[in-house]
């Protein structure tokens, strides 16, 4: 039987794992401490300009981002609470890791796929990998399918098994 102090030591270990894989994963974009919407810049006569600077992403894309972030935080909560639990088995803490960590994995990789489509084919876009299906939707006004077959192409070229991909364009 484990003594209680062992438990508490291996229960805030995997907290702290769990804490750091996030972080890791995290986009630097958030671990910034400044504003950048705004740039104070110095005039000839010295007063202080400011200019708003708006980075525009189609609504359509941040909605399923949003959506996407609110369903993964929600299972991420039900997964946590489970490694925290007295109640559950180790086998059950285990599982709860092991997804952690796939959900951790799967936004690192959204990102860097979005990222992919953004400096290949100047396009905004959405990705979503689940399991062996990766869905893109991409901001653009006209559906092209040769770019749409590119993209695909691209995209295959990230995992080593085949996958399901689908490409939707919107404006």
């Amino acid at each position: 039987m484990i003594n209680k102090q062992s438990l508490w030591f291996l229960t805030l270990f995997s907290l702290i794992l769990v804490l750091s894989v996030y972080y890791i994963t995290m986009p630097n974009e958030l671990l910034l401490t400044n504003n950048n919407s705004y740039f104070n810049t110095q005039t000839t006569n010295g007063e202080v300009d400011d200019t708003q600077v708006t980075i525009e992403e189609s609504e359509l894309l941040v909605t399923m981002r949003v959506n996407l972030e609110e369903e993964r935080s929600e299972k991420l909560e039900t997964l946590r609470a489970t490694l925290t639990s007295e109640e559950t088995t180790s086998e059950e803490k285990n599982n709860a890791y092991e997804q952690i960590k796939y959900i951790t994995n799967l936004k690192g990789q959204e990102e860097s796929l979005e990222n992919k489509i953004k400096k290949e084919f100047n396009l905004e876009c959405f990705i979503e990998v689940d399991n062996n299906e990766v869905k893109v939707v991409a901001i653009k006004d006209s559906h092209d399918s040769k770019l749409a077959n590119q993209i695909m192409k691209s995209i295959q070229n990230e995992f080593p098994n085949k996958v399901y991909i689908t490409v939707k364009f919107e404006k």
